[in-house]
């Protein structure tokens, strides 16, 4: 449900009740303002958030690579025929 700040103050147990089962979310002026969730969401949401991304995996594995003088060797790029050309010109 949607509420107001007038509203989520004035029934404030309710919004709480409310949210055990779906996220309430309060605007001001037709702007999100807080979402309420109930607390397994949170801690759900909260150990996802400690995990690392992709990217610092990147970086990690980047410095163990510089740490190690690690270069990654590439084989010779070789060209293909390109199964498109002959498509474009029927």
């Amino acid at each position: 449900m949607n509420w107001t700040i007038e509203q989520a103050s004035l029934h404030f147990s309710e919004l709480l009740k409310a949210a055990q089962t779906e996220p309430q979310t309060v605007f001001h002026q037709h702007q999100l303002v807080v979402a309420v969730i109930n607390a397994p969401t949170f801690e759900h949401w909260r150990k996802q958030a400690n995990q690392p991304s992709l990217a610092s995996a990147f970086e990690e594995l980047r410095q163990i690579c510089r740490e190690e003088n690690y270069e990654l060797e590439l084989p010779p790029r070789q060209d293909r025929p390109n199964a498109f050309l002959g498509v474009t010109d029927e």
